[in-house]
């Protein structure tokens, strides 16, 4: 499948196999199976042939490759700060060593990794210990969080997300202390702006009835599933995303993309949520009444699922809102203004932004909290009632 594939080259661009498999939310065991696959040749649809000894040379030029890689995605997320101070600097790569080595990162953004190292001692040792005792942090202090924060998000939060980011990382700041900060500093959002996502209904296939009826609360996981298609403009033609969202917890649970908008599009999407999933017989999928989701391909997958289809009315974007929320807050915060040479480039992107959006985005609909975290609470609070 695509997301193998997809998962393997991660890993081959220098991406260590446990991070890797908690962004994809597979287990790590599996993906170095595929990856031992992969290199000898063997794993489904793979194409690159195994390292031998005579290429050991290859080797050690696709390892630096690797390296000079992670060097240019740190450059490219870290756009924001590289010309701001150095405490700034500090704060972002804190935020994000969980996905580049720390001293690879301080050589990228040129500081010294001994620096960054005894920055956060002092930090430690400086920190009040007594119940109380917290002093107030000065508005020079805090707007380096916030400019941080602000880098590291792609500027997508507004102050009500940037207040509610600072209180869950440990920071006491009443919201109209950052409402003043960001405004008077000019830190704001990216701007809104409207996309049209088309539907291929004029078609003669079955239709599903709506099963949903505007119903997107479930109470729990993997009772109610919705999909749909989107489209990104790259200098080497359309590059078409398809989705699927647990609407219990707003998570993308699968995801596939193509050059081309045929139902095998939507079906890998599929098959990655229920191979990362596996969901009990009955699940509900709700989608538009494109002709990808009507046709037999995707409706005998869903079939050998033992899923029940479900489809919104014909011209009726409503009905499946939360899949069009998706598709805004992508492009609104971070596609608008982009340029992609490639179709590789803007796949890297998207993967990129569901990373975030599942394991850090704050999401109001689940009270300020992201996707897979809203997830985790419910599931330590089953088993807590259960012990």
């Amino acid at each position: 499948m695509e997301f193998k594939m997809e998962a393997v080259r991660l890993v081959k661009g220098g991406q260590a196999c446990s991070v890797t498999a908690k962004i994809l939310g597979i287990p790590k065991a599996s993906l170095e199976n595929w990856v031992r696959l992969n290199a000898k040749g063997q794993l489904k649809g793979a194409s690159d042939k195994p390292v031998n000894p005579e290429q050991m040379e290859l080797a050690r030029l696709r390892a630096e490759l690797a390296r000079v890689k992670m060097e240019r995605d740190i450059l490219k997320k870290a756009n924001g700060v590289l010309r701001s101070g150095i405490a700034v600097k500090y704060a972002w790569i804190a935020n994000n060593k969980a996905k580049w080595p720390i001293t690879l990162a301080c050589d990228v953004l040129g500081v010294s990794a001994s620096g960054y190292f005894e920055h956060w001692r002092r930090k430690k040792l400086d920190k009040p210990t007594k119940p109380g005792a917290n002093r107030r942090m000065s508005d020079e202090a805090l707007l380096v969080h916030i400019r941080a924060i602000h880098a590291e998000v792609k500027g997508e939060y507004g102050w009500p997300k940037m207040w509610k980011e600072l209180v869950a990382r440990g920071h006491r700041v009443g919201k109209e202390r950052v409402r003043r900060l960001m405004k008077n500093h000019g830190i704001r959002a990216r701007c809104k702006r409207k996309f049209v996502v088309t539907t291929d209904s004029k078609h003669h296939l079955p239709i599903a009835p709506d099963l949903v009826q505007r119903n997107f609360t479930p109470t729990a996981p993997n009772q109610v599933w919705t999909g749909d298609i989107t489209y990104i403009a790259t200098d080497e033609g359309w590059l078409y995303l398809a989705a699927v969202i647990d609407l219990f917890s707003r998570q993308v649970v699968g995801w596939s993309m193509r050059a081309h908008m045929q139902s095998s599009l939507v079906t890998d999407a599929l098959k990655m949520a229920w191979f990362r999933r596996h969901p009990a017989p009955g699940l509900i999928f709700h989608s538009d009444r494109g002709s990808q989701y009507c046709g037999h391909e995707f409706q005998s997958t869903l079939t050998g699922y033992k899923m029940r289809s479900s489809m919104s009315r014909k011209g009726n974007c409503w009905d499946n809102a939360p899949t069009e929320s998706l598709w805004g807050r992508l492009k609104v915060g971070r596609l608008y203004g982009q340029k992609f040479a490639t179709r590789r480039e803007a796949m890297d992107e998207v993967i990129d932004w569901l990373t975030f959006y599942n394991h850090s985005r704050l999401h109001s609909t689940l009270g300020y909290v992201s996707p897979m975290k809203f997830e985790e609470r419910w599931t330590a609070a089953q088993q807590s009632k259960a012990a």
